[in-house]
């Protein structure tokens, strides 16, 4: 068969689940390339993460006998069959030199701005080994939405620290779950930068990021905290949390909800805050500010 596909989102990021529809369809003889306008496929996969918030769906007529379409960004919550599931990533789609894939899913937070729990379930279990998307690369791009929520999660930094491979925990780690006993196995990692999050401006998480650095040692170069921002707070509450972040020495790093539809004032806070050389030199918020006009 002749198979093309499409990444709906587009955003130089890889598509996971558009790899190992490849790497399936290719270990059974099929031919697989970009999906072209102008030729006719058997199947088009289109793969989709961001709604239309983020991502405009193609508009162009698909020649193909059957399309398929899937992701989170679809509106389809069907998962990949097992076999595609549990296979080997074809890196060679977007020329990855990093492996990428899931050890955990789901998460017991049940955040409203969030869709993993209603898609993946409120506990977060163990879903695959390391070896099953990660064979020998210098890095391992982790999508994990909870981690450390997993029952199972010392046994999985044991095993990333003895891949001796660089860490990248992309949707960040749970400060809440922070103990003594995972913070000997994180300090164990190879990571350029740790990710946590400040989600909820009425939860006070000052202490446990004062705890985590004591504790680590880590500067400011190395921990980032994503603050989400025009969901259930005022200007006034994501100011706090960044200035606070700051000011234990973390780079807080600003994501809008419903962006196009966010106040001017929050757009400025995260070109203010996300420019970290601006940032650092340019203290106050008012100033960046005025000097925007």
């Amino acid at each position: 068969m002749k198979i093309g596909l499409v990444d709906v989102d587009s955003h130089n990021f890889p598509n996971l689940p558009l790899m190992k529809l490849s790497a399936y369809h290719k270990a059974k003889g099929d031919t697989v390339e970009w999906c072209n306008f102008l030729c006719d496929y058997d199947i088009v996969y289109k793969s989709r993460v961001f709604d239309d918030t983020y991502s405009q769906d193609e508009q162009t007529v698909i020649r193909a006998d059957k399309i398929i379409s899937g992701g989170t960004g679809s509106g389809n919550n069907d998962t990949l069959p097992d076999e595609v599931e549990h296979i080997y990533p074809d890196y060679s789609l977007y020329n990855c030199k990093e492996s990428y894939g899931f050890l955990t899913r789901g998460c017991p937070r049940g955040c409203k701005f969030c869709i993993v729990s209603e898609k993946e379930g409120r506990q977060s279990k163990r879903v695959a080994h390391l070896s099953e998307f990660w064979r020998g690369q210098k890095e391992i791009v982790l999508l994990d939405p909870n981690l450390l929520a997993c029952c199972e999660h010392e046994s999985i930094l044991q095993e990333l620290a003895d891949s001796k491979a660089w860490i990248d925990f992309t949707q960040g780690l749970d400060i809440r779950l922070i103990n003594f006993d995972n913070i000997k196995l994180i300090k164990r990692l190879k990571i350029k930068q740790i990710h946590f999050a400040w989600d909820n401006p009425k939860e006070d998480l000052t202490d446990r990021f004062i705890w985590f650095k004591e504790s680590t040692g880590y500067d400011y170069r190395k921990m980032s905290v994503y603050v989400l921002t025009n969901f259930n707070s005022t200007h006034e509450e994501d100011l706090h949390r960044v200035l606070t972040l700051r000011d234990l020495g973390y780079n807080p790093d600003v994501r809008i909800y419903d962006k196009p539809n966010a106040p001017e004032e929050t757009n400025s806070l995260q070109r203010w805050v996300n420019n970290r050389r601006i940032f650092r030199t340019i203290n106050n918020f008012a100033d960046y500010d005025r000097k925007l006009g």
